[in-house]
């Protein structure tokens, strides 16, 4: 059985390279995956946000990259190379061909999908709220931020950054998820808005930290409920990859038992396993479902 197994694995690895076209992401004639393929090697950028993607003693962890060493090597492609950029500059870097995919639970968003291709959803996410130990009482949302006059800080080019925007809520802007802690145990930010996994994770390895998290929630824009999900980021003119990308994903994503068993160990429930009632499609629409959808 494993002979067998291996055979049909590296015939579907042959098949799926012959039929890749010349685009994408590379110099040569070869597709981008085809070049990874050869080299047994991809480049993926990074933001440092535990426990999506970051770097610990060296080596490239989290959610994101657990899930990609897996797809990616079902695609024939060993070896997984990190690039620590700041989220911000994540669509710039991957446009500049810094590298060849994002893998940092970036969310799927109409003005995100005009400069690069997502994959299929990974994760569903909510938001959530850090402040000092005490701090936090009655604070349920961003509304209820921006009804105290707090100060508050958001990650520059994260999600909860435009909520803020939308809102009318001038946020502080910091580079990566440490600085919006910094920011809130120093007193410069009395509240930091990120999604509710990576805060979560941050105050239970940063027991010294003083901080507190909220319980997380789906916050409302205009009465609309704002679903999130992240996802894999390519170049717009690697589809052959991206396409390769999602049919593997989707193989984890549709077993949760094979899904909790890559992500599991970074705090990740079948609570954040898309259940294909929104897609990257509705999402890189602006096709928002209602929050019992």
């Amino acid at each position: 059985m494993t002979v067998m197994k291996g055979l049909a694995a590296a015939t579907s690895i042959l098949a799926l390279t012959l039929t890749l076209g010349a685009c994408g992401g590379s110099d040569s004639d070869k597709s981008t995956l085809q070049q990874a393929i050869d080299d047994g090697e991809i480049t993926v950028g990074f933001a440092g946000e535990a426990p999506y993607s970051f770097e610990e003693g060296g080596e490239l962890q989290g959610a994101s990259v657990a899930l990609a060493r897996e797809v990616f090597s079902n695609l024939g492609v060993e070896n997984l190379d990190g690039v620590n950029t700041e989220f911000g500059s994540l669509i710039p870097g991957l446009n500049a061909d810094r590298f060849n995919a994002i893998s940092a639970g970036m969310s799927i968003l109409p003005d995100r999908c005009q400069q690069a291709a997502f994959g299929n959803p990974e994760f569903m996410y909510t938001t959530a709220l850090m402040t000092k130990k005490g701090a936090g009482e009655g604070l349920t949302n961003l509304d209820d931020v921006k009804a105290k006059g707090l100060k508050l800080a958001t990650m520059t080019g994260a999600i909860e950054s435009d909520y803020a925007e939308q809102l009318g809520i001038e946020a502080q802007q910091v580079g990566t998820p440490q600085d919006g802690m910094d920011a809130v145990t120093t007193g410069r930010a009395d509240v930091f808005a990120l999604t509710g996994i990576s805060l979560n994770w941050m105050a239970q390895n940063s027991p010294d930290a003083d901080v507190e998290v909220s319980e997380s929630f789906v916050q409302e824009i205009d009465g609309v409920p704002q679903i999130g999900a992240g996802a894999t980021v390519f170049r717009t003119d690697d589809t052959e990859l991206r396409d390769a990308w999602n049919e593997e994903l989707d193989k984890i994503v549709g077993d949760e038992q094979a899904y909790l068993d890559i992500v599991g160990q970074y705090g990740f429930t079948a609570a954040e396993r898309p259940d294909g009632s929104i897609t990257t499609d509705q999402l890189c629409k602006g096709e928002l479902p209602t929050a019992s959808s």
